[in-house]
């Protein structure tokens, strides 16, 4: 996919040094354990969509409830995964994510809406993905779109295994 300049959400300029950025960003796309196996067209459909981003210790990223219209691979830092279960009581920590990690799956399946929220605990860095866009091209494209969700929803299945021993752990420290 190729996008013009004018596009703000682009990270394709034509000027030589965003050219030697998007080569990085292949790079880093193509060793990332999450899209391993993609082919170089399917890889440049999300470096197409796909942009780097820092953020400082307790950003939130997002917030549980909110829609989910992104994802992250992240490549440096520390994020937490949190539920809210009750507004009034701090969020439960689900799994804590580091490098090499994905953050952010809710974006691939209806309704589309963050089933946790995510906060840094240390400053990280990452390569933001606009999901609304790729959840469009994976229409274009079924075989990205097959591989995609099924990524993804490994990665919910782990998530989900990790809320589950999580809440055993909660039931076992509570007595109930």
């Amino acid at each position: 996919m190729t996008t013009n300049s004018d596009d703000p959400y682009s990270i394709r300029s034509g000027d030589g040094t965003t050219l030697a950025n998007e080569h990085a960003l292949m790079r880093t796309l193509g060793d990332h354990s999450f899209l391993k196996g993609l082919t170089d067209e399917q890889l440049n459909i999300l470096a197409a969509n796909a942009m780097p981003v820092e953020f400082p210790v307790g950003e939130t990223i997002f917030s549980e409830g909110d829609a989910a219209n992104r994802f992250y691979l992240i490549q440096d830092g520390e994020v937490v995964l949190e539920s809210l279960d009750n507004p009034e009581k701090s969020p439960v920590e689900i799994a804590r994510l580091g490098s090499g990690d994905v953050l952010g799956w809710s974006w691939m399946f209806p309704p589309y809406y963050w089933r946790f929220g995510a906060r840094t605990v240390k400053a990280c860095k990452a390569v933001f993905f606009y999901g609304t866009r790729l959840r469009e091209e994976c229409e274009k494209d079924p075989r990205l779109g097959m591989s995609l969700a099924h990524r993804a929803a490994e990665v919910a299945i782990q998530r989900l295994q990790a809320t589950r021993k999580k809440l055993v752990a909660l039931q076992q420290e509570t007595g109930r």
